[in-house]
């Protein structure tokens, strides 16, 4: 499927986020895109490994100092004077900007700066799993960040309505992606993987935060283990995140002793190991819209995720994998058991179906397209809409 909206005319665009890691694993597609568009693009981000990529496939990047997960005050408005001095030298076209901070005080920046500025809300974090007084203070933020914006892009229904009962947004400034999207041609369908029915390989693919659901994979690892002492666990992502919520190396070490969970750290390439797994577990406490779900179903891999916002929107409940109960060990498991239940030809009529969803309403090719018709709508003189 290719993008059908005619590319607007070039611009010099700031691309904002907290990691360029989080730009080449999620949004190369769009990326490129923009590029092939003959768009300018600056990076303003944390620079990383990643950083390099983006510099050949043709974009200048900018390292960003930022404390991600932080609630500093003066941090905070040092990061909001690096937004407004950065815009100030390089006065893009527009700013496209991901993740918590970088909407915030990026927004803040560019209408100081009059430019042009497209937020997209790719999840709502910890600030919105801890409590009123910081939900409080972060949504007052949001409010105010995003009067001016002429689009806010969410990624599920849950996120905007939200967002929209609490007045932080207008309803003609929203505009709906299916998640950052998947080329379904790099995320092929692949043969099952040739395990006994009562040992199958369950998959977490995440950071190791607590709100990720990490410690429920663990208990559900245990129950599960205990009848079928042949299911494998095994968790693949980085440990030591900049987050709140992340789980000491230490303990996962010791899931991993206890034969409970294999901890496969991080790699560039997820999908040789997708492709080993018989089913990919998202236990999320909540999610903008999961990639590692897409991913998977991409592959046609069933899944098994909460049913929060995002995960309910990548898992179709019985028909492409099962959704479970959030915070509950015990009801990750059962869902668990009710996959290993299966017999072999339901578990292959599940994966298809999860990759035709995927194909249907998740292909990059939409997001690509609603990026190009939302720049194609910019007064960049006004900054605003074009009538």
């Amino acid at each position: 499927m290719r993008p059908s909206v005619t590319a607007p005319a070039p611009l010099h665009l700031m691309v904002t986020v907290n990691a360029a890691w989080n730009l080449v694993n999620f949004r190369r597609g769009l990326i490129a895109a923009l590029l092939a568009d003959g768009h300018r693009l600056t990076v303003l981000a944390p620079r990383d490994a990643a950083a390099d990529a983006l510099e050949t496939m043709g974009c200048r990047v900018i390292d960003l100092r930022m404390d991600r997960k932080g609630l500093s005050p003066l941090r905070d408005l040092a990061l909001l004077w690096r937004f407004w001095r950065q815009m100030g030298r390089d006065r893009p076209d527009a700013v496209l900007s991901y993740t918590i901070k970088n909407n915030i005080f990026g927004a803040f920046a560019a209408r100081a700066r009059g430019i042009a500025f497209l937020p997209n809300i790719t999840g709502l974090g910890t600030a919105f799993l801890s409590g009123r007084g910081l939900q409080g203070l972060v949504e007052g933020l949001y409010r105010r960040a995003f009067a001016k914006a002429p689009v806010v892009f969410f990624q599920n229904a849950d996120d905007r309505d939200l967002f929209l009962a609490r007045a932080l947004v207008r309803p003609g400034q929203v505009r709906m992606l299916p998640g950052s999207g998947i080329d379904p041609a790099r995320f092929p369908a692949t043969a099952r993987p040739d395990h006994p029915p009562g040992a199958p390989v369950f998959l977490m693919i995440a950071r190791v935060l607590r709100d990720k659901g990490v410690v429920e994979f663990a208990e559900a690892a245990g129950i599960i283990r205990a009848r079928w002492p042949g299911a494998r666990f095994r968790l693949l992502g980085p440990l030591g995140a900049d987050n709140r919520s992340a789980i000491p190396a230490e303990t996962v070490a010791g899931w991993h002793r206890q034969g409970l969970v294999e901890h496969l750290g991080a790699l560039p390439d997820v999908r040789p190991v997708i492709a080993a797994a018989d089913c990919v577990v998202l236990p999320s406490y909540r999610e903008g819209m999961p990639r590692t779900l897409l991913e998977a179903a991409s592959m046609a891999r069933p899944c098994i995720a909460t049913d929060v916002p995002g995960c309910r929107d990548a898992v179709v409940d019985g028909q492409t994998g099962f959704l479970c109960a959030v915070r509950d060990g015990a009801a990750l498991a059962e869902a668990c058991a009710r996959f290993i239940a299966l017999s072999p030809e339901a578990r292959e009529a599940m994966g298809h179906r999860a990759r035709r969803h995927v194909e249907r309403d998740f292909d990059q090719a939409i997001v690509i397209d609603a990026y190009r018709a939302a720049l194609a709508a910019l007064d960049t003189k006004g900054h605003g809409w074009r009538c």
